[in-house]
């Protein structure tokens, strides 16, 4: 069971690539964005609560398998982070790019209160939480800018 729980917070291993895990846990959600895009979005919704759950009970055993407090091989909160930053921004790359950067700008720097909720919620819900968090400031950030400068098609 350990192994399946790692794989799935691994992103089926692109945690373990040796450079920037969680740049690889982002991209990894941009195929799993394609299969959902097309989702109702009340489809679409149920869809990323379940990957939600799935990435706290998995980020949760991995933390507990490796015995490390937010272990870098966990990314599959790298990917609910990204599905939540592209709500809405349909397939082009422009925006797929444009969301890919913001979110990992967002994750990185972790602005009021995501460094709070990062140092504060331990286990899978807070492995999970800051990039949900950081998903939610590059959605709004993502939207802002694609209404501001609208792409022509």
């Amino acid at each position: 069971m350990d192994r399946f729980y790692m794989a799935l917070a691994s992103g089926a291993g692109a945690g373990y690539l040796p450079i920037a895990p969680g740049t690889w846990g982002s991209l990894l959600a941009l195929p799993l964005h394609l299969l959902l895009v097309n989702l109702s979005p009340f489809h679409y919704t149920i869809a990323l609560a379940a990957i939600f759950f799935i990435a706290v009970i998995s980020a949760g055993q991995a933390e507990k398998i490796l015995d490390r407090k937010d272990p870098g091989v966990v990314v599959i909160d790298e990917v609910i982070g990204m599905l939540i930053t592209l709500i809405g921004a349909g397939t082009g790359p422009i925006p797929l790019l444009l969301g890919f950067l913001l979110f990992r700008l967002f994750d990185i720097f972790k602005p009021y209160p995501i460094r709070l909720i990062d140092q504060r919620v331990n286990g899978g819900l807070g492995i999970v939480l800051d990039d949900v968090l950081a998903g939610i400031y590059s959605l709004v950030a993502l939207q802002a800018l694609l209404r501001i400068f609208p792409l022509p098609g």
